[in-house]
Protein backbone atom coordinates (compact mmCIF):
# COMPACT_ATOMS: atom_id res chain seq x y z
CA UNK A 1 0.00 0.00 0.00
CA UNK A 2 1.20 3.53 -0.75
CA UNK A 3 2.74 6.06 1.63
CA UNK A 4 0.37 8.55 3.22
CA UNK A 5 1.60 12.11 3.76
CA UNK A 6 -0.29 14.05 6.44
CA UNK A 7 0.30 17.79 6.61
CA UNK A 8 0.62 18.57 10.33
CA UNK A 9 2.36 21.93 10.38
CA UNK A 10 -0.54 24.33 10.88
CA UNK A 11 -0.86 26.82 13.73
CA UNK A 12 -4.67 26.65 13.88
CA UNK A 13 -5.06 30.41 14.20
CA UNK A 14 -8.87 30.19 13.98
CA UNK A 15 -8.87 27.69 16.85
CA UNK A 16 -7.00 29.92 19.29
CA UNK A 17 -9.16 28.70 22.17
CA UNK A 18 -7.45 25.31 21.84
CA UNK A 19 -4.16 25.90 19.99
CA UNK A 20 -2.36 28.35 22.26
CA UNK A 21 -0.09 25.56 23.51
CA UNK A 22 -0.56 22.73 20.99
CA UNK A 23 -0.54 22.40 17.18
CA UNK A 24 -3.86 22.18 15.38
CA UNK A 25 -3.32 18.49 14.62
CA UNK A 26 -3.53 17.71 18.36
CA UNK A 27 -6.88 19.39 19.03
CA UNK A 28 -9.03 16.59 20.41
CA UNK A 29 -12.19 14.84 19.32
CA UNK A 30 -13.50 12.55 22.04
CA UNK A 31 -10.28 12.73 24.01
CA UNK A 32 -8.02 11.85 21.06
CA UNK A 33 -6.19 14.27 18.72
CA UNK A 34 -7.84 14.76 15.36
CA UNK A 35 -4.57 13.45 13.87
CA UNK A 36 -5.28 10.13 15.61
CA UNK A 37 -8.66 10.00 13.85
CA UNK A 38 -7.14 10.81 10.44
CA UNK A 39 -4.52 8.07 10.84
CA UNK A 40 -7.24 5.59 11.90
CA UNK A 41 -9.31 6.43 8.78
CA UNK A 42 -6.39 5.36 6.60
CA UNK A 43 -5.23 2.46 8.77
CA UNK A 44 -8.72 0.93 8.78
CA UNK A 45 -8.54 0.77 4.97
CA UNK A 46 -5.18 -0.96 4.83
CA UNK A 47 -2.62 1.85 4.80
CA UNK A 48 0.42 1.25 6.98
CA UNK A 49 3.13 3.82 6.15
CA UNK A 50 2.72 7.43 7.22
CA UNK A 51 4.90 10.53 6.85
CA UNK A 52 3.83 13.37 9.13
CA UNK A 53 5.06 16.74 7.83
CA UNK A 54 5.39 18.67 11.09
CA UNK A 55 5.95 22.34 11.79
CA UNK A 56 4.55 24.36 14.68
CA UNK A 57 5.21 22.52 17.97
CA UNK A 58 6.24 19.45 16.02
CA UNK A 59 7.89 17.92 19.08
CA UNK A 60 4.42 17.47 20.60
CA UNK A 61 3.31 15.51 17.55
CA UNK A 62 6.37 13.28 17.86
CA UNK A 63 5.46 12.62 21.49
CA UNK A 64 1.88 11.79 20.47
CA UNK A 65 3.15 9.23 17.95
CA UNK A 66 5.31 7.57 20.63
CA UNK A 67 2.72 7.51 23.39
CA UNK A 68 -0.87 7.75 22.19
CA UNK A 69 -1.97 4.20 21.47
CA UNK A 70 -2.05 4.02 17.69
CA UNK A 71 -2.70 0.58 16.16
CA UNK A 72 0.16 -1.89 15.99
CA UNK A 73 1.89 -2.47 12.68
CA UNK A 74 2.01 1.13 11.49
CA UNK A 75 5.24 2.78 10.35
CA UNK A 76 4.99 6.47 11.24
CA UNK A 77 7.80 8.97 10.68
CA UNK A 78 7.64 12.59 11.82
CA UNK A 79 9.60 14.91 9.53
CA UNK A 80 10.17 18.54 10.57
CA UNK A 81 9.35 20.69 7.53
CA UNK A 82 9.66 24.19 8.99
CA UNK A 83 7.63 26.49 11.20
CA UNK A 84 5.90 28.47 8.45
CA UNK A 85 6.51 26.41 5.30
CA UNK A 86 3.50 26.41 2.91
CA UNK A 87 1.69 23.17 2.12
CA UNK A 88 3.44 22.39 -1.15
CA UNK A 89 6.78 23.28 0.38
CA UNK A 90 6.22 20.71 3.11
CA UNK A 91 5.62 18.03 0.49
CA UNK A 92 8.70 19.16 -1.44
CA UNK A 93 10.80 18.68 1.68
CA UNK A 94 9.63 15.07 1.81
CA UNK A 95 10.72 14.48 -1.78
CA UNK A 96 13.58 12.08 -1.03
CA UNK A 97 11.21 9.89 0.98
CA UNK A 98 8.58 9.82 -1.79
CA UNK A 99 10.72 8.62 -4.67
CA UNK A 100 9.12 5.19 -4.58
CA UNK A 101 6.16 6.11 -6.74
CA UNK A 102 2.52 6.95 -6.06
CA UNK A 103 1.56 8.49 -2.70
CA UNK A 104 -1.53 9.70 -0.88
CA UNK A 105 -1.82 13.04 0.88
CA UNK A 106 -4.23 14.66 3.29
CA UNK A 107 -4.50 17.31 5.97
CA UNK A 108 -4.54 16.71 9.73
CA UNK A 109 -7.80 18.59 10.29
CA UNK A 110 -10.46 16.83 8.22
CA UNK A 111 -12.46 13.65 8.76
CA UNK A 112 -14.75 11.79 6.37
CA UNK A 113 -16.21 8.37 5.62
CA UNK A 114 -14.47 8.49 2.25
CA UNK A 115 -13.76 5.16 0.51
CA UNK A 116 -10.02 5.45 -0.01
CA UNK A 117 -9.71 2.14 -1.86
CA UNK A 118 -12.34 3.33 -4.34
CA UNK A 119 -10.39 6.56 -4.79
CA UNK A 120 -7.22 4.61 -5.51
CA UNK A 121 -9.06 2.46 -8.06
CA UNK A 122 -10.48 5.62 -9.66
CA UNK A 123 -6.98 7.12 -9.82
CA UNK A 124 -5.49 4.01 -11.39
CA UNK A 125 -8.32 3.88 -13.89
CA UNK A 126 -7.97 7.39 -15.28
CA UNK A 127 -4.17 7.29 -15.55
CA UNK A 128 -3.54 10.97 -14.82
CA UNK A 129 -1.02 12.42 -12.34
CA UNK A 130 -3.40 13.55 -9.60
CA UNK A 131 -6.76 12.81 -7.98
CA UNK A 132 -8.47 15.19 -5.58
CA UNK A 133 -11.48 14.24 -3.50
CA UNK A 134 -14.21 16.85 -3.88
CA UNK A 135 -17.17 17.37 -1.56
CA UNK A 136 -20.30 19.49 -1.24
CA UNK A 137 -20.27 20.89 2.30
CA UNK A 138 -23.34 22.26 4.00
CA UNK A 139 -23.54 26.04 4.06
CA UNK A 140 -23.40 27.74 7.44
CA UNK A 141 -26.55 29.75 6.79
CA UNK A 142 -30.12 29.20 5.69
CA UNK A 143 -30.88 30.13 2.09
CA UNK A 144 -33.84 32.15 0.83
CA UNK A 145 -35.50 30.81 -2.33
CA UNK A 146 -36.66 33.64 -4.60
CA UNK A 147 -39.10 33.57 -7.48
CA UNK A 148 -38.81 35.56 -10.71
CA UNK A 149 -40.29 38.69 -9.13
CA UNK A 150 -37.85 38.61 -6.20
CA UNK A 151 -40.54 37.36 -3.85
CA UNK A 152 -39.28 35.06 -1.14
CA UNK A 153 -40.82 31.71 -1.99
CA UNK A 154 -39.40 29.86 1.00
CA UNK A 155 -36.33 28.95 2.95
CA UNK A 156 -33.93 26.04 3.11
CA UNK A 157 -31.96 25.52 6.32
CA UNK A 158 -28.21 25.09 5.69
CA UNK A 159 -28.42 23.35 2.29
CA UNK A 160 -25.49 21.67 0.63
CA UNK A 161 -23.31 23.88 -1.54
CA UNK A 162 -24.23 23.13 -5.14
CA UNK A 163 -20.61 23.24 -6.33
CA UNK A 164 -17.63 21.11 -5.36
CA UNK A 165 -14.73 22.01 -3.07
CA UNK A 166 -11.40 20.42 -2.22
CA UNK A 167 -12.10 17.65 0.31
CA UNK A 168 -8.44 17.13 1.18
CA UNK A 169 -7.86 13.47 0.29
CA UNK A 170 -5.44 13.22 -2.63
CA UNK A 171 -3.60 10.60 -4.68
CA UNK A 172 -0.52 11.75 -6.59
CA UNK A 173 2.02 10.21 -8.90
CA UNK A 174 5.67 10.78 -7.98
CA UNK A 175 6.10 13.13 -10.97
CA UNK A 176 3.95 15.74 -9.19
CA UNK A 177 6.98 16.43 -6.98
CA UNK A 178 8.53 18.16 -9.99
CA UNK A 179 5.87 20.89 -9.71
CA UNK A 180 6.80 21.72 -6.11
CA UNK A 181 9.50 23.73 -4.42
CA UNK A 182 9.86 25.00 -0.86
CA UNK A 183 7.75 28.10 -1.58
CA UNK A 184 4.83 26.25 -3.19
CA UNK A 185 1.28 26.49 -1.90
CA UNK A 186 -0.10 23.14 -3.03
CA UNK A 187 -3.65 24.42 -3.53
CA UNK A 188 -2.58 27.22 -5.87
CA UNK A 189 -0.08 26.93 -8.72
CA UNK A 190 0.73 23.18 -8.49
CA UNK A 191 -2.93 22.07 -8.57
CA UNK A 192 -3.78 24.78 -11.09
CA UNK A 193 -1.00 23.59 -13.41
CA UNK A 194 -2.21 20.00 -13.13
CA UNK A 195 -5.76 21.12 -13.91
CA UNK A 196 -4.74 23.19 -16.95
CA UNK A 197 -2.75 20.23 -18.27
CA UNK A 198 -5.74 17.91 -17.85
CA UNK A 199 -3.80 15.87 -15.28
CA UNK A 200 -6.08 16.32 -12.24
CA UNK A 201 -9.30 14.36 -11.80
CA UNK A 202 -12.02 14.79 -9.18
CA UNK A 203 -13.21 11.89 -7.04
CA UNK A 204 -16.71 12.86 -5.88
CA UNK A 205 -17.45 12.03 -2.25
CA UNK A 206 -21.10 12.51 -1.29
CA UNK A 207 -20.97 11.09 2.23
CA UNK A 208 -19.90 12.68 5.48
CA UNK A 209 -17.08 15.23 5.44
CA UNK A 210 -16.12 17.88 7.95
CA UNK A 211 -13.09 20.13 8.33
CA UNK A 212 -12.17 21.29 11.84
CA UNK A 213 -11.38 24.89 10.96
CA UNK A 214 -13.04 26.79 13.82
CA UNK A 215 -14.04 26.24 17.44
CA UNK A 216 -17.62 25.67 16.26
CA UNK A 217 -16.43 22.83 14.01
CA UNK A 218 -14.56 21.25 16.94
CA UNK A 219 -17.70 21.39 19.07
CA UNK A 220 -19.76 19.72 16.32
CA UNK A 221 -17.27 16.88 15.85
CA UNK A 222 -17.06 16.26 19.58
CA UNK A 223 -20.84 16.18 19.83
CA UNK A 224 -21.05 13.59 17.05
CA UNK A 225 -18.40 11.46 18.74
CA UNK A 226 -20.03 11.70 22.17
CA UNK A 227 -23.40 10.71 20.72
CA UNK A 228 -21.94 7.65 18.98
CA UNK A 229 -22.79 9.18 15.58
CA UNK A 230 -19.32 9.76 14.12
CA UNK A 231 -19.61 8.58 10.49
CA UNK A 232 -15.84 8.54 9.96
CA UNK A 233 -15.37 5.93 12.72
CA UNK A 234 -15.20 2.67 10.76
CA UNK A 235 -13.08 0.81 13.30
CA UNK A 236 -14.21 -1.09 16.39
Amino acid sequence: MHDVVILCGGHGTRLREQTQSIPKALVEIGGRPILWHVIRIYAEQGFRRFLLATGHRGELIERFVREDGLPDGLAIECVPTGEDTPTGGRVARLGDRLRGGRFCLTYADGVADVDLRAELAFHEGHGQRGTMTVVQPRLQFGVARLDGDARVAGFEEKPRFDGWVNGGFFVFEESVLGLLDETSVLEREPLERLAVAGELRAFRHTGFWECMDTYKDAVLLNELWSAGRAPWKRWR
